[in-house]
């Protein structure tokens, strides 16, 4: 019997949307078709829920469970409810960091509102509700998710940061920008995946799962069939079941269609 997926798991950034953040309607369409075929499509995202829902009112989809900031919280939609929250103490890995970057930004997640920060992000780069607090009220407790962003940086400054420091005790991924994202110890969107197909009843090995960036790696290694767009990082190519195009050569929808036909071109 060939194979077929029985849940399809998404990132959002560079895979549904680009940074105009509207997800277009072939690929509306393209996700449309696997839910009439009644099979569960979720997102497994670094982002926080607050951005996150931005994305998922824009799609044809029924209650669900989503993955969001990188493993760490799961959560239902709609209504929205609270699923999982894995959460760290941030204190160790933040000193670490502030000794060789004293001026880097720091954010944590607030978890279903937005982020706590040191001082403002580039514009754009979180959503939700933005609090300016003093760096020490945002370490003294456990949080879900830390974010480091130092806009004078590169990619590659972080790259070569995380492996200097070592960063144990937790789970981090570089983004395509100088941004570090931190986790809980063994905590990725692959960790957040196990959780809801867990629940759902579903093996990993049903899973079809797209992705473009780091954080991706986790995900794609551990679905049956992991799915890289093009352009994407070295590192995740070489984990990848296979490669589709980039977001704007409609790569999503090309694998989307392998195994979802919409009905125009089942008719056809």
């Amino acid at each position: 019997m060939a194979w077929q997926p029985k849940l399809v798991a998404l990132d959002i950034d560079g895979t549904l949307v680009d940074e105009s953040n509207e997800v277009t309607p072939r690929v509306k369409d393209a996700i449309a078709a696997v839910v009439a075929a009644g099979v569960p499509v979720i997102l497994a995202t670094g982002r926080a829920w607050a951005s996150a829902v931005t994305i998922v009112e824009q799609l044809p989809l029924a209650h669900a469970e989503h993955v969001c900031s990188n493993g760490a919280v799961t959560v239902r939609y709609p209504p929205f409810e609270v699923v999982d929250v894995l959460t760290f103490d941030p204190r160790p890995v933040v000193d670490r960091i502030r000794t060789e970057l004293p001026d880097a930004l720091v954010a944590v997640e607030v978890v279903g509102q937005g982020y706590q920060v040191s001082s403002h992000f580039p514009e754009g780069e979180l959503h939700g509700a933005i609090e300016v607090v003093p760096l020490e009220d945002m370490i003294s407790r456990h949080v879900t998710r830390v974010v480091i962003r130092d806009p004078a940086a590169s990619e590659h400054d972080f790259i070569a940061l995380a492996h200097r420091l070592g960063l144990e005790g937790v789970s981090y991924s570089v983004g395509y920008t100088a941004w570090l994202d931190i986790a809980p110890h063994g905590v990725d969107k692959a960790h957040g995946l196990a959780r809801v197909c867990a629940r759902a009843g579903v093996a990993a090995a049903d899973v079809l799962a797209l992705g473009d960036g780091r954080n991706d790696i986790e995900m794609l290694a551990w679905a049956g069939r992991g799915v890289a767009m093009g352009g994407s990082p070295p590192e995740l190519l070489a984990v990848a079941d296979a490669v589709t195009g980039s977001l704007a050569d409609h790569g999503l929808v090309a694998e989307l269609g392998r195994w979802f036909p919409a009905p125009d071109r089942v008719a056809r």
